[in-house]
């Protein structure tokens, strides 16, 4: 008996490390290519414009299709559909990797972007189904949150290294034996999930997905043309419908991607909305920090890689103690504190100039974004996720992964805007202090919303009491 609860419990854990490491790839890709975007632009030949749709032609294609990951998920079952999406997400890091144009590698792009969108929402639902207990399942919560808030860092890293030591291609290439791996194994460590009846809403993923380039290419384009070119307002007036088109279409099929139901719950709308404002606050952090540290501190992708390194480790420490904290003290309690500390950091970075330097002006900004996000993003996941019933989990977390890319790319779009229209011509630091001040005014936003909406229960979540459980929570 004993050896057949130690084989179930090995089986248990490989089946969580294999989920988890494709969780990380999923998210590490919208930053791996951060730090190597200069040497993309030079090797494709990559118009300045042109090169921000290597990073969007992914969010966005995750972003618009993860409801429909979600649902594809529940009616064809979560391993099966994990698969299917690791496949494409897979192919697409192959072909993205070998891309000559600029062209191609932006499709490349997408259809990871589009394997990632199937893939992802089958993550948290494995998760969360296999769970023996709660206590397990905040475990698995916990480890699921670190991975989601420390990837976008550990991609930069990697995405330095990889640069640095051989060639960008290398950060797309990565995926393919990994991806290929977790394809042979799943089958023995994952148990497939119960299969529900259902369609599918392709008219509403495709206005959700197009609806949301649209607008990013609306805040993308305007720096260039202007706010009043046809290009700009076509693109904002064609997003206003088909978002409009999206919301339509969903309250009168039969089988909507996002069920309208679950947005009545005030503490699912708080953190939905939460997550979006903090993500996209989180990737202008990235996106400015890199070309802060390339423009004008020096460093080369390798060293600017490494450079994030703090925040990274910060986030995995603090994501060790928050399953317990998130017992102690409830959701909203963490989620202030964390909203809290990355404003103060946004508020720091504001102040960067061209003397300013790693020690003095980013190590602190990267130690409280660190330890922030490592508070936030699990007990917004378990705010997410209260009172789903499990038949319905795909679709909850597609939506709360949806803020996150959405979010992001939307975030980062307004940011890079408002950076253009201050920015000087070879002058990089000139337009990031606006920048850093408009992403402290999405956390100032996101503060009130997690103070009003995110409830005032102190455990949303029952306790992990058990002090084995809670070192295994880490």
């Amino acid at each position: 008996m004993t050896q057949q609860v130690d084989r179930a419990g090995r089986r248990t854990t490989v089946g969580l490390a294999l989920i988890l490491s494709v969780q990380l790839m999923l998210i590490l890709d919208m930053t791996v290519v951060n730090v190597a975007l200069p040497d993309i632009a030079t090797d494709l030949g990559f118009t300045p414009s042109a090169l921000s749709w290597v990073l969007n032609a992914y969010t966005l294609t995750f972003g618009g299709l993860l409801l429909l990951g979600g649902r594809l998920g529940d009616v064809f079952g979560r391993r099966r559909t994990f698969v299917a999406g690791l496949s494409v997400f897979t192919l697409g890091s192959l072909l993205g990797g070998l891309a000559p144009t600029p062209e191609l590698l932006v499709a490349a792009r997408s259809l990871q972007g589009a394997g990632a969108a199937v893939a992802a929402p089958s993550v948290l639902a494995l998760l969360t189904s296999t769970a023996r207990d709660e206590g397990a399942r905040n475990r698995s919560l916990g480890l699921f949150s670190a991975v989601s808030s420390a990837g976008g860092s550990i991609g930069l890293i990697l995405g330095g290294a990889l640069t640095g030591y051989a060639s960008w291609r290398w950060s797309l290439f990565i995926n393919v034996p990994i991806g290929l791996l977790v394809l042979l194994l799943v089958h023995r460590f994952v148990d497939e999930t119960p299969r529900q009846r259902g369609r599918f809403d392709v008219t509403g993923a495709v206005t959700a997905t197009l609806g949301s380039a649209s607008l990013v290419f609306g805040f993308i384009n305007a720096p260039d043309h202007g706010w009043t070119s046809v290009g700009t307002v076509g693109a904002f007036a064609l997003a206003v419908v088909l978002l409009a088109g999206f919301v339509a279409n969903e309250r009168r099929v039969a089988s909507p991607l996002l069920a309208l139901d679950l947005l009545r719950s005030r503490v699912r709308v708080g953190a939905v909305s939460v997550m979006a404002l903090f993500v996209g606050a989180q990737f202008a952090f990235f996106f400015f920090a890199v070309q802060f540290m390339q423009g004008v501190l020096g460093y080369g992708a390798l060293r600017s890689g490494f450079a994030f390194l703090p925040l990274t480790l910060l986030i995995f420490a603090t994501s060790r103690l928050t399953p317990r904290l998130v017992g102690r003290f409830g959701v909203r309690p963490l989620v202030v504190t964390g909203v809290v500390l990355v404003g103060a950091a946004n508020l720091w970075l504001a102040g960067l100039d061209t003397s300013s330097t790693y020690v003095a002006h980013l190590l602190g900004p990267m130690v409280l974004t660190g330890i922030g996000a490592g508070l936030s993003f699990m007990p917004l996941t378990v705010a997410a996720l209260t009172d789903v019933a499990p038949e319905r989990a795909g679709t909850a977390s597609g939506l709360l992964q949806m803020a996150q890319q959405i979010g992001g790319a939307l975030g980062l779009a307004v940011l890079v805007t408002v950076y253009a229209s201050q920015n000087v011509p070879g002058q990089v630091v000139t337009g990031m202090s606006a920048s850093y001040l408009m992403a402290t005014g999405f956390l100032v936003v996101a503060l009130v919303l997690a103070g009003t909406l995110l409830g005032r229960r102190r455990t949303p979540v029952p306790q992990v009491a058990d002090r084995e459980q809670l070192d295994l929570a880490a």
